[in-house]
This record gives structure tokens, C-alpha cells and sequence, in this order.
């Protein structure tokens, strides 16, 4: 089936989605860095990011940028990604600094990307997350996502979490 493109950039109350650019490339490596195993090489990042507009222009769908309006600087990304799904079926996807937790950052993020989800005809989003990570789960769960099921990959454990549109 063909969707239209999921429009972007997304402006909620605090926050901007918008698409990458250069300037993130610092900040976004910083963010990589915050899971652990060390930062990217600017390169390795530059690559991704281009690989994200690549992948945009594909399949109509994207990770965004994630920007505070009040003070303009990054604080993560949110948006959607083929990931472990599909174009029809796509993954949502969040990743915020730590130091902007518990602010209601990614459920603002993530509701502006549901509902761009649901304004392309889709009828269902998945993510995926690890079991450990509370606060995804909780954001997830705000949002209607129920789980589906479980799996294994070569980190351990991948809970699968669906949501039927609208």
C-alpha cells in the first residue's frame, strides 16, 4: 500500500521535530555515546545521519530531531523507522539525554509522531524495547502501545509492542 509522506517538522509546545542537520552531528554523538560503548567517530555519525535522510526519501517515514523551542538545543530523536518492521508497519523509535528525563519529553515527542503516523493512513506502529528500560515501557504504555510478544537477539532480551491506529 502507498502512504503519503509523514510530515515533519513537527511542532508540539516545548518542542520542535525537524529533520538532521550538520549541527547535530556533534550532539548526536554525544547522545550515542550516553548507552555506552563509547562515542562514534564524526564520520561513522555523519554516515548515519545521511543514512536517516537516505531512508527518509524512501520510505517517507523518519527519525527526527528532537529540539526544546524555549532554548533550541538538541535534546534527542524521535520518529519512525522501518527498524525490525516495516514501511506499512513501522517501528517508533526515541532517544532523549539523560539529562532531559523524566520531563515528559518523549511522550510529547512520541504522541506528535503517533499522530503523524495515523495522518499517513497507517493502521499500526510497532517498538521495540528492551525489558530493562522502565521508562520507555512507561512512555509506550501512555501512548496505548500493548505488548505482543518477546524475543532474543544477540543483547538478550526484545520485548515487541504494537499499537493500532488511529
Amino acid at each position: 500500500m502507498e502512504y503519503p509522506p509523514m510530515a515533519f517538522p513537527l511542532d508540539t509546545a516545548r518542542l520542535t521535530l525537524r529533520p538532521w542537520t550538520e549541527s547535530d552531528v556533534d550532539a548526536h554523538r554525544t547522545l550515542v555515546a550516553e548507552r555506552g560503548g563509547g562515542m562514534p567517530s564524526i564520520e561513522d555519525n555523519r554516515r548515519m545521519i545521511e543514512d536517516q535522510r537516505t531512508a527518509s526519501v524512501r520510505t517517507g517515514i523518519a527519525l527526527l530531531a528532537v529540539v526544546r523551542r524555549d532554548v533550541g538545543d538538541f535534546i534527542g530523536y524521535c520518529g519512525l523507522t522501518v527498524g525490525r518492521a516495516s514501511v506499512d508497519e513501522p517501528e517508533i523509535a526515541y532517544e532523549l539525554f539523560r539529562r532531559v528525563h523524566g520531563q515528559g519529553y518523549a511522550t510529547e515527542a512520541a504522541t506528535a509522531v503517533l499522530n503523524a503516523a495515523i495522518a499517513t493512513g497507517r493502521t499500526r506502529l510497532w517498538s521495540t524495547v528492551r525489558p530493562w528500560n522502565a521508562p520507555s515501557l512507561r512512555v509506550l504504555e501512555k501512548l496505548g502501545f500493548e505488548h505482543d510478544h518477546a524475543a532474543a537477539d544477540d543483547r538478550g532480551e526484545l520485548l515487541w509492542l504494537t499499537r493500532s491506529l488511529p
